[in-house]
């Protein structure tokens, strides 16, 4: 089934257009097939959430291999492709907070918080390994990842009723961003300035510490 409601957030540009039918036809199962199995549509999709940090994560390995000593750039880079190759789950980063968790009984929500921190700590622990950035660097650079890939995913799909919008006036055809590239390029340059803000505070404590002595 989470293949199925994979397939058609894709086929259809988003999980807000797949319904619990659809994805039971889709499966060949009967429509109240999804009951042995979850709740509601949003447990279904929060468990396509929880996948999604695995496969986020699993793809970072990937992407990193035995490297090491990356520079940031590089590590944006690493962070921006593998995200990117996976859109269901940027859409669904959006859906999360909005309206998923908050859907679910609370062991659910738990289950999901638990697996997506476990995988985001595994994230953080492989890409400090192989980079030349601190913990928090990279912690803060997920932060942005996740936000802007989900905010850049909505803005790059929009509606029926938006695109057509967009066509009648161009200029407010900001939905025209090339989602992966205009990522790639604000994550890069987001985790420059996070490695260079660690040398001037350094460099500040060290002044300080050299006028008290």
């Amino acid at each position: 089934m989470l293949d199925a409601a994979e397939s058609l957030a894709q086929e259809l540009g988003g999980v807000r257009f797949v319904t619990v039918t659809a994805v039971t036809e889709h499966a060949g199962l009967h429509r109240t097939g999804v009951r042995r199995y979850y709740a509601n549509k949003e447990e279904l999709f929060l468990e396509l959430a929880e996948r999604g940090w695995y496969q986020w994560r699993d793809a970072i390995r990937v992407g990193l291999g035995d490297q090491t000593g990356l520079e940031p750039k590089d590590v944006a880079e690493v962070v921006a492709d593998t995200i990117t190759s996976l859109p269901v789950f940027c859409d669904l980063l959006t859906h999360v907070t909005l309206s998923l968790e908050g859907s679910v009984d609370m062991e659910r929500a738990r289950r999901y918080k638990t697996k997506a921190f476990a995988a985001h700590d595994d994230i953080v622990a492989a890409l400090v390994q192989a980079s030349s950035m601190t913990t928090e660097q990279i912690q803060n650079l997920l932060a942005t990842t996740i936000m802007l890939a989900a905010g850049f995913w909505q803005v790059s799909h929009p509606t029926p009723t938006l695109a057509r919008l967009y066509e009648q006036v161009p200029e407010w055809g900001h939905v025209a961003l090339d989602f992966g590239p205009r990522l790639r390029h604000l994550l890069q340059a987001t985790a420059v300035g996070l490695a260079g803000m660690a040398a001037p505070c350094s460099g500040n404590a060290s002044k300080k510490r050299g006028k008290r002595e």
